[in-house]
């Protein structure tokens, strides 16, 4: 249950896809905390009717205008009201705003509370079937030759990478994971937890001919790092 006594940030994992995985300890915040920060209100609103928790307190939080929220969002946590961080889907800033406002309410001595839930990065990376111990996460993929540079940097990376991507760029990206990183060994999660969720491992020329034509919906994709061999 939330305190009421103390202004405090709670930041709260969303279902990725599958309404069931949310927790009751995030439903819990959900339905006591004052006020609910969303990076689109229309997909919070929608998320908290199907949980039966109803009408809420929505401000948006999103990358155009966190820094102006900010003082904002502070002024509402000292007078004592709980506050409750959430994304789209999966976890708060991983891929997504807000870490300027939990590194302000650490500044300002605001208790911050984490509500963990799904997060599509450790989900593929589970169902990959690659050394999970050690690996890197660039977010999304940048496009053309930004996408490019990246890969040439971490041609010599030796852990497994993750990374997201759009579907209608998915083809492009393989073809230059191919040419610069080679025929490596490659996961694609398709629609994770949701019901047209698509999951392929092989190499990235198998996954080039796997993924030719059209494609839809959230891509993850795990990438094996350099061998010892080179």
């Amino acid at each position: 249950m939330v305190d009421d006594s103390d202004g405090t940030l709670y930041i709260v994992g969303t279902p990725i896809g599958n309404l069931d995985d949310i927790s009751k300890r995030a439903i819990d915040t959900l339905s006591h905390v004052d006020i609910i920060l969303a990076e689109d209100k229309r997909v919070t609103a929608k998320l908290l009717n199907l949980l039966g928790i109803g009408r809420k307190e929505l401000w948006t939080l999103n990358e155009h205008n966190v820094m102006r929220q900010v003082p904002r969002i502070l002024r509402v946590l000292s007078e004592g009201k709980n506050v409750a961080l959430v994304s789209d889907a999966g976890m708060p800033v991983i891929s997504d705003p807000g870490y300027q406002l939990v590194s302000a309410c650490w500044r300002e001595g605001v208790k911050v509370l984490v509500i963990p839930g799904p997060s599509a990065v450790v989900s593929a990376l589970a169902a990959s079937g690659f050394p999970g111990s050690k690996f890197i996460f660039e977010g999304f993929m940048p496009r053309g030759r930004a996408r490019r540079k990246l890969l040439r940097s971490l041609k010599n990376e030796r852990r497994v990478m993750v990374f997201y991507e759009s579907p209608n760029r998915l083809h492009e990206t393989l073809k230059d994971i191919l040419e610069i990183l080679g025929d490596r060994e490659i996961f694609i999660a398709r629609e994770l937890t949701k019901m047209h969720e698509e999951c392929f491992r092989g190499r990235v020329s198998e996954a080039m001919r796997r993924f030719e034509g059209e494609v839809r919906g959230e891509i993850t994709l795990v990438i094996s790092g350099r061998s010892e061999g080179g």
